[in-house]
């Protein structure tokens, strides 16, 4: 039985020819050709407001776009985010989409009742994709804005295992090999 893959391409435009929808779409490929199920949620084509308070986040019903993007996560056993290094992190319309999706209830435990992540028997794997040389950001400026998304996000929320993937020096050369590489995960939901 195939794993149930919930792919978020979290590029803020929808043009499937961006990079990141290519990627998207060859993890697809891959777990589909192994078995798996999958439901995809393109950031960049929904729309949702952003959340602008604690109440909002705690007290407020989300829109129907936010409660299909949480159902889709509950059903869901690896999921797939995917965006592009903007300003050293994830791009503001995918944050914003996490701060809804990711609520009490779904990702965390109500307040006063512990920090409980509830989000666990989840896999999560991130492919960020940027301009610099994947060692470059790794090293020299300590990938940060995608450690905090791994720890201060989906750590906090239970996925385990956290997987990564930095694609590199996105706007030079053949991505060819880079997107077979990314279908060969998709085949092992990885």
């Amino acid at each position: 039985m195939g794993s149930k893959i919930l792919i978020i391409n979290g590029h803020p435009d929808p043009r499937p020819e961006r990079l990141c929808a290519a990627i998207a779409a060859a993890y697809a490929t891959g777990a589909r050709a192994a078995g798996h199920s999958i439901k995809r949620i393109d950031v960049g084509a929904i729309d949702f407001p952003l959340i602008g308070s604690a109440e909002d986040f705690s007290e407020t019903t989300p829109p129907k776009t936010v409660r299909d993007g949480q159902a889709a996560l509950l059903w869901a056993n690896h999921v797939l985010i995917v965006h592009p290094l903007w300003l050293g992190g994830m791009p503001a319309r995918l944050k914003g989409f996490l701060e809804q999706v990711l609520r009490y209830g779904v990702a965390l435990s109500p307040p006063g009742r512990g920090m409980k992540g509830l989000l666990r028997g989840r896999s999560v794997r991130v492919i960020v994709t940027m301009g610099m040389p994947a060692p470059v950001f790794r090293w020299l400026f300590g990938a940060h804005g995608l450690r905090a998304l791994e720890m201060g996000v989906l750590g906090i929320c239970g996925f385990r295992p956290i997987r990564h993937t930095i694609v590199g020096s996105a706007d030079e050369g053949d991505m060819t090999p880079r997107l077979v590489a990314i279908e060969a995960l998709g085949v092992r939901a990885r």
